[in-house]
């Protein structure tokens, strides 16, 4: 695939704990998938929970997944992660995960995810929330269908850098 065309795709940052319930990592895992059935890259921060779960979607659906680990290892990324970039950075690599994004879907999550959230709306990128957070600039989503038509739908709707 030609670097031009890569630059060019939607990225789409999932968001949420290493640690979720059944639910919650369902919702991630569709997202995931409809995220790679739009051609969109979906970036995250590649370890368990939401994070895997939205990658395993992903990259069964044959898109392309990024995630942006917290440690020095990008053997740590979970096994679906098709680009591991290594940080080093721990929690402040959640900065880095939200810049990495041109919209973010929140599924979930707790204190890491809120920082996400929070450097997202600093960035003006676009938040939808899934069962996270309830936050003004947030829009909240009831399904992960409504989920990725509203993140499409907001990107749609600015325009792009």
């Amino acid at each position: 695939m030609k670097s031009e065309t890569i630059r060019s795709r939607v990225r789409v940052g999932v968001i949420g704990g290493a640690r979720a319930k059944a639910g919650p990592l369902a919702q991630a895992y569709d997202v995931g998938r409809m995220i790679a059935g739009r051609g969109a890259i979906l970036v995250c921060g590649g370890l368990a929970g939401i994070m895997e779960a939205a990658a395993r979607g992903a990259h069964e659906a044959g898109g392309l997944t990024v995630g942006i680990l917290p440690g020095t290892q990008p053997a740590d990324a979970n096994p679906h992660i098709d680009i591991a970039l290594a940080t080093g950075l721990g929690y402040s690599r959640n900065a880095l995960v939200a810049m990495n994004a041109d919209v973010l879907i929140a599924i979930d999550g707790e204190y890491g995810t809120l920082s996400e959230i929070a450097y997202g709306r600093i960035h003006g990128k676009p938040v939808i929330g899934l069962g996270s957070w309830e936050l003004e600039g947030v829009l909240a989503a009831s399904s992960p269908e409504e989920a990725v038509r509203l993140a499409f739908e907001a990107l749609a709707a600015r325009p792009r850098p």
